[in-house]
């Protein structure tokens, strides 16, 4: 219950984030813009908000991620036909931060960093600011495939800072993650190992941004 209260509460699309515009290229599966989603966009939007990717805003199904080569954001193919995650919608906007890759020997896979993104549902594509408050520990089929925690301005979740902040303000919102990230893909799959505070996640992100820059 307390899942999709938030869901109605926070799900509706707002408007003033969104960057997309006249020269964004948009077809069934494949999202481009005049820039390129991983590369020409920076990590850190000031001192204290960094810049997230929204690859699949909050109360949708739809798998897409940015594609490192081309820049396009594009929808994941599964068996052939688009990937559709079968329970319930994401409970958060999910992308990508630009300018980061996490290698393996740091805990990642290669790619970007992930994000979840807490506050209203925004538009595929967007470049939304945000605080980063903490990272929630998962392992996938074993392997490490941990999120960045991060809160949108200009939103009910505006002020917090810390994980510790989310729980006292918003009790259930972490259990509510947690919950989704262990269950979506079946039992056995996903296992979530808690969260990790502000310094972690500014950690792990550093990191991230270190190894794009120098190719490592």
């Amino acid at each position: 219950m307390l899942y999709l209260i938030i869901l109605i509460a926070f799900c509706s699309c707002n408007k003033t984030h969104e960057t997309q515009n006249e020269d964004t290229k948009s077809g069934a599966y494949e999202l481009c813009e005049e820039k390129h989603f991983l590369n020409d966009f920076v990590p850190f939007a000031s001192d204290n908000l960094i810049n997230a990717v929204i690859e699949i805003p909050a109360g949708t199904n739809d798998k897409w991620e940015v594609n490192k080569e081309t820049g396009c954001m594009e929808w994941e193919f599964k068996d052939g036909v688009p990937r559709v995650v079968e329970y319930l919608a994401y409970p958060a906007n999910y992308g990508m931060i630009p300018q980061t890759l996490l290698p393996e020997n740091a805990g990642g896979d290669g790619d970007p960093l992930d994000v979840l993104v807490l506050g209203p549902a925004v538009e595929r594509g967007s470049i939304v600011q945000c605080e980063l408050i903490g990272i929630l520990y998962l392992t996938d089929t074993g392997e490490q495939d941990d999120k960045l925690v991060a809160v949108m301005k200009g939103t009910p979740f505006d002020g917090i800072e810390t994980i510790d902040e989310l729980n006292e303000t918003f009790p259930g919102v972490t259990a509510i993650l947690e919950e989704w990230f262990s269950s979506y893909k079946g039992p056995g799959k996903m296992e979530t190992h808690g969260f990790g505070d502000k310094k972690e996640a500014e950690g792990i992100l550093n990191t991230a941004i270190e190894a794009y820059r120098t190719g490592n």
